[in-house]
Order: C-alpha cells, then structure tokens, then sequence
C-alpha cells in the first residue's frame, strides 16, 4: 500500500483516482442495521413456524430470543430511523426515476448503459429503501401488541390475531426485500459491497451506475 493510500485509508477518505460515495459514518450506520435486522430476522423466523425453530436453539434458545427478539427490533427500527435520517432526500422519488422504472428490463439484464442517467442511487434502491421503512413503521406498531398482549382488553383479543398476521407479513416484505438487496450488491453490481465497507467507488463506475451523482461531485472538485 502507497503512502497515499494508506493516507487516505487512515482519514476515511478516498485514493487519488476514486471518489467518496459513503463517510465512515453511513457505513457504521448501514451495519449497525444489517447487523441488528438480521438477528431480528432470524429470531423472528424461528418464533414464525416450528420448522425454523432450530433457530433458536443457535442463537441461545427459546426464552433467549422471546426476551431479545423485540428489543434487537427496536434496533432495528433506530437503524431505519438513522437512515432516514441521514438518506432521505437522496432517496426522494422523481420523473427520472418513472423513465428509469419503465426501463427496468436492462436493469434486470445488467445492461446499465442503456437505463435512463441516475443519481446517487437508482429508482431500485429508492423503492428497496421505501418499502423497508415503511415495514419498519408496520413492524414498530404491531409489535408492541405482541409484546404485551396481557395489556389488550378482553374484549379486543380478537386483534391479536390480526396484528400477528400484518407483522409477520411485513417481516416478510422485508427478508424478501433484503435477499434481493444483497444479491444485487454481490453479484449483479459489481462494486457495490465493496463501496459500503471502503467508502469509496471508482471513477468508472460512478459514471456507469450513478452519471447525474458523479457529475455533480466532479463539477464540485477543485481543479488545479
């Protein structure tokens, strides 16, 4: 490693010839959720359907993922919230990203070049990170339901069974949603998981994945 790089490495930023497309902060933020989502996923699986159980026997049994089970959820959610916080306006919908959406077939095929120019991120990403809050949303109001079903009147035990059917569903939106996720960073666009653990892209695939995103920040670059 030169000692450029190994400068760069050390202030979070990117080598002379990439650019920076997440701060050290985004990345710990996107982990911290990965990491607390998929233990509420698996635990949530395993308390879901008998045939998962042995899930719980791995991640310390029954009573273990009962009692922790809601709490990594409400991690979860802070996560969601966090992200909100931080991605929201990057992740806004637009008239680009219908034409984007109308042409979602070269997408599938990985053929970006012929896909409508996006910004930071895509049409895709945008609804993959709408549909995850809001079934975060889903999830924070159904399970405190759950969670305390003691306090729920005699007389309206009949939602329970309703509540537990909308939270499992809305879980399921979101493991669905996250298989996709992952899969699409690993295989089908190259480059991607290795931008949310180093930070940053190369130039070439800025332009080919993010064109409006990477015009703005090279107009914004001080040239010499």
């Amino acid at each position: 490693m030169s000692d450029t790089t190994s400068h760069a490495f050390l202030r979070h930023g990117p080598p002379a010839d990439r650019i920076q497309r997440f701060t050290w902060i985004e990345r710990i933020m996107h982990w911290y959720t990965a990491a607390v989502y998929i233990y509420a996923a698996l635990s949530g699986l395993a308390l879901f359907t008998p045939y998962l159980y042995w899930l719980a026997i791995v991640l310390g049994g029954g009573p273990a993922i009962r009692f922790w089970h809601p709490i990594v959820g409400i991690g979860f959610v802070v996560g969601i919230f966090w992200m909100h916080h931080a991605w929201a306006q990057d992740l806004k919908l637009n008239a680009d990203d219908q034409k984007w959406l109308d042409n979602v077939k070269y997408y599938i095929t990985n053929q970006d070049e012929k896909l409508p120019p996006q910004d930071k991120y895509d049409a895709g990403q945008k609804l993959y990170y709408w549909g995850m809050f809001g079934a975060a949303i889903v999830l924070l109001v159904t399970g405190p339901v759950m969670w305390f079903p003691e306090l729920m009147p005699r007389s309206l035990h009949w939602v329970l069974p309703v509540v537990t059917f909308v939270h499992s569903a809305a879980a399921l939106v979101t493991i669905g949603g996250a298989m996709v996720h992952i899969y699409m960073s690993i295989s089908n666009i190259p480059g991607s998981l290795k931008a949310m653990t180093e930070g940053h892209v190369s130039r070439g695939w800025a332009m080919l994945h993010a064109p409006k995103w990477y015009a703005r920040i090279s107009a914004g670059e001080k040239r010499p």
